[in-house]
Parts: structure tokens; C-alpha cells; sequence
């Protein structure tokens, strides 16, 4: 089998393919069919998703069995100003790979997100996935568009919402929290938003197994329980040890302070429901994800050895 993996380097894309090459997870073992795939890693500057012609005859030269998208524009505030460079990431970039997965008979597996939902429903009922999203922020938007370009233009689609990302790789929430917690002490955060931290090594997982199927469709696929912004960095502080007091806010005081940042959902957990009624639900407790994280991270940019 051979799985092309686009932003391969970037936080999920990193662990998918490390991933592919240990043949197993945190959680579990990949599938069979790939533990002797050929992985292509592809990411800026030799393969730019949003170039139509580009990706057209990648494809076609790879042949691939399977494309997993990581790629995105996934700064939410720079979405609001670079609208145009968000759209082309994460709107036009599935399309073109949508399209030359279909003329190649590739499955795709696109990730998506919890910010396609308002948020401004009552707290207390996840989103499934007949739930209809409707987007705050450009970032939201463009994410929506994408998911829409895929399910128009490739039939071996996989389109997989997930939420509150964290890695070993890259930057995030994490890796912020504790970076700020060192430098100043005492850190306020959002008490009001709620939804689902999510391991990316629980992710990943959750795609290898579905990419091997003919179970297509639309997916969540977010940490297990719910929990404020607040109570995630308060469990980061804690199990980072780092000495830094937590204070909780409202979003209105966060974006008084903050007036350029994007509007987020104050309300975007969402239910694996599909993933439970086909493959399995593998997905831990967020706490439970976020303890295996701190014990195995290095602190800088990847896990102990």
C-alpha cells in the first residue's frame, strides 16, 4: 500500500508517519495492510496543496492508495487577516486533492474541524456529526468549504473533525501553556469556551484504522469528556510541575484585552458517534491522553528517548 501524507510536518503529520514507520501507537497496533506501506511525506516547499497543476501531477505520478491531509492554515487569528491565504490552505488546497484522488481511485482522509460549529447553542449536548455546522470565524469558514469540496468531488472520502490538537511536535495550547507558566507565573484563560483536547497520537491512530476501510463518510474524533480552556491549562500546570497560579476569565474580558483575535465557539464538543458504530472508539480520557503526554514528552520538541 502507499499513503501519501500531506503537512507531513507538521503536528498530527508528524505522528501519522512516525506512526507508519513503528507500526504501532500509545494505544495499540496499525493495521496490518500497513505495517510494509510506502510513506511519502509531502509538505511546502515541494508539494503546495493549493496549486492546482502541482497537485495534479504529484498524484498522478504516485499513484497513491491513500492520500491523508494534514495540510491547513491553522492559525485561527491570522485567518481573520489573511483570509485569502486561509481559503487557499484549507478550502482550495482539499479541492485539488479531492479531485486527483477521484481520478486516481485514492481514498481521502481529510481533517477537519470542532470551529465549523457556532458554538452558541445551549452547553451540554455534543455535536454529532447531523449536527449543522455553522461557522464564527474565517477559520471556520474555510475549514467548512473544504469539507464541502471534499464530499462534492471525491466519493473515497473520510473527512474527520477533531478538536483542541496537541502534539509532542510542533507548537500548541500544551507547549504555551507551560512556556507562559514558566516565564510569568500566573496566567488567565478562557472559563467559558468548552470542547475536547485531543491527543494527536489518539488521532492518528483513530486514522489508520479507518483509512484501510470502505467506511467513508464524516467522522469526530476528539478526546473522551469535556472540559473549559481553564480547566485544561489548570491540568497542564499540574502535571508539568511548573509553579504558575491559573485564573479564569470570560471570553468578553479575553477579547477586550485581545481585540484582534478571532471569535471561537463557546460550545464545540463533539460525540465520536461514528467512529464507535464502525471501526471502534480507541480515543482516550483527555486526562488520561494529557498524563501519558507529560510522561513521555522531552519538553522541547519530541519525546524521550
Amino acid at each position: 500500500m502507499k499513503i501519501i501524507v500531506t503537512g507531513c510536518k507538521g503536528q498530527l503529520g508528524t505522528e501519522i508517519i512516525k506512526q507508519l514507520r513503528e507500526g504501532r501507537s500509545e494505544i495499540g497496533p496499525i493495521p496490518e495492510k500497513l505495517l510494509n506501506a510506502t510513506v511519502i511525506a509531502a509538505d511546502l516547499p515541494e508539494l503546495d496543496i493549493s496549486n492546482y497543476k502541482m497537485v495534479d501531477e504529484f498524484i498522478r505520478r504516485q499513484r497513491p492508495d491513500v492520500i491523508i491531509n494534514c495540510a491547513a492554515y491553522t492559525n485561527v487569528d491570522g485567518c481573520e487577516v489573511n483570509h485569502d491565504a486561509a481559503f487557499k490552505a484549507n478550502a482550495i488546497g482539499p479541492r485539488n486533492l479531492a479531485q486527483a484522488a477521484e481520478k486516481t481511485g485514492a481514498r481521502l482522509v481529510h481533517v477537519s474541524t470542532d470551529y465549523v460549529f457556532s458554538g452558541r447553542e445551549n452547553g451540554g449536548i455534543e455535536q454529532d456529526e447531523a449536527t449543522l455546522p455553522d461557522p464564527i470565524s474565517a477559520y471556520g469558514t474555510t475549514k467548512l468549504m473544504g469539507e464541502r469540496y471534499v464530499e462534492r468531488f471525491c466519493h473515497r472520502h473520510f473527512i474527520i473533525r477533531t478538536a483542541w490538537l496537541y502534539s509532542y511536535y510542533g507548537k500548541n495550547f500544551v507547549k504555551t501553556i507551560v512556556n507562559a507558566g514558566k516565564k510569568f507565573g500566573k496566567l488567565e484563560v478562557v472559563n467559558d469556551q468548552r470542547g475536547n483536547p485531543t491527543n494527536a497520537v489518539d488521532l492518528a491512530h483513530e486514522i489508520l484504522q479507518l483509512c484501510v476501510t470502505h467506511e467513508y463518510g464524516l467522522y469526530h474524533c476528539t478526546g473522551e469528556g469535556v472540559c473549559s480552556w481553564y480547566d485544561f491549562a489548570r491540568e497542564i500546570i499540574r502535571l508539568s510541575g511548573v509553579e504558575a497560579a491559573v485564573a479564569p476569565c470570560t471570553s468578553e474580558e479575553y477579547k477586550a484585552k485581545h481585540p484582534e483575535s478571532a471569535d471561537r465557539p463557546k460550545w464545540s464538543a463533539l460525540d465520536n458517534r461514528m467512529l464507535r458504530c464502525t471501526v471502534g472508539n480507541q480515543v482516550r480520557p483527555w486526562q488520561e491522553a494529557l498524563e501519558c503526554f507529560f510522561a513521555h514528552w522531552d519538553g522541547d520538541n519530541g519525546m524521550k528517548n
